[in-house]
């Protein structure tokens, strides 16, 4: 079965971490990425035959920690410019054709799919737990993003003493609505 992406209900979310020797100064951004959109077909007789595609606009990227107003324009325009090149690369996509079952009730799914970020194209694992609810399908979990496989030199101040760490961590719940379903 065929469900839509519900972005208005969907979160996903990255978070970035400090380091270096002034990593203690530093604070760990986190960005909320909003408009998902994207489908999912579903076969809870068959979840390994399950796939994904999942879009989402580069400069959608709000960041959700309490800082100045200067501080927030200045994290967000150097996360669209400098790291994600959003006027250049404007989407990121997810795609994965096939998942593994590790678990089931709720299924517990190991996905090997494609992301395409900035880009580049590279495999990124993603474990996620299912739910299926009449008709609605909840996916939730997580997964480590690593900018410089994807050509990003994470974001450097203070002459290197505070720069971004190179992995991101990114969890999702994103819910999804059969084709059809109100």
């Amino acid at each position: 079965m065929r469900y839509r992406i519900d972005p208005g209900v969907s979160r996903l979310t990255a978070r970035a971490f400090a380091g270096g020797p002034l990593s203690a100064m530093g604070h760990n951004p986190s960005f909320a990425v909003p408009g998902l959109q994207g489908e999912v077909e579903f076969d809870p007789e068959s979840p390994a035959a399950s796939t994904l595609r999942l879009m989402v606009a580069a400069r959608s990227l709000t960041l959700t920690d309490s800082v100045s107003d200067k501080d927030r324009r200045e994290i967000e325009r150097a996360a669209r410019e400098e790291v994600l090149e959003s006027d250049k690369f404007a989407e990121i996509v997810y795609q994965c054709p096939s998942s593994k079952v590790t678990s089931s009730g709720p299924a517990q799914l190991s996905l090997a799919g494609d992301l395409t970020l900035r880009g580049v194209t590279r495999m990124l694992p993603v474990s996620a737990r299912v739910y299926l609810t009449g008709e609605v399908l909840r996916g939730s979990g997580e997964a480590t993003v690593r900018q410089s496989e994807f050509g990003i030199r994470p974001v450097t101040v203070a002459g290197g003493m505070l720069k971004v760490k190179d992995e991101v961590k990114v969890t999702f719940d994103i819910v999804a609505r059969r084709d059809g379903a109100g």
